[in-house]
């Protein structure tokens, strides 16, 4: 599938960009200390019928998800757990753990993606498969 990047950004990237690089700078500084939230990382694509959202939630229970939409704005939240060995031998009520390094973000994740105009919000549906939220937005009819 031959994928092209966009010249033009509906989605207001410089914000987006910056608040990645704060975002990484933080993480770098306090990494034992996770902030309030976390932000997941989104791509955004533009198809012929209408716009795809992926978002990273490696490890976030389905039901833990909520996506809302109020405007032309889509509000990711939910909530991950600290990531557990599958052999559940790490479990901390019954082993002591020595943490050496600890990057992956756990705990209540937020994210805002601003839609594009001829984005129909009211029409989206989403999909969760191997830690990838997929949302699809089609485009409004008679807008082009």
């Amino acid at each position: 599938m031959p994928i092209e990047n966009a010249t033009e950004q509906p989605f207001g990237s410089v914000g987006r960009q910056v608040n990645k690089i704060l975002d990484q700078v933080h993480k770098g500084y306090y990494s034992f200390y996770p902030a309030d939230t976390w932000t997941p990382s989104v791509n955004l694509y533009e198809v012929e019928t209408g716009y795809r959202v992926c978002v990273d939630l490696a490890g976030v229970e389905k039901e833990k998800i909520d996506i809302t939409v109020h405007g032309q704005r889509l509000f990711l939240k939910g909530h991950r757990q600290v990531p557990c060995h599958p052999d559940g031998d790490t479990d901390a009520h019954t082993k002591r753990i020595r943490v050496h390094l600890m990057e992956i973000d756990q705990g209540s994740f937020s994210r805002e993606v601003e839609l594009p105009d001829d984005a129909a919000p009211d029409s989206i549906t989403a999909i969760y498969r191997n830690g990838l939220l997929w949302i699809e937005l089609p485009r409004k009819e008679g807008v082009s």
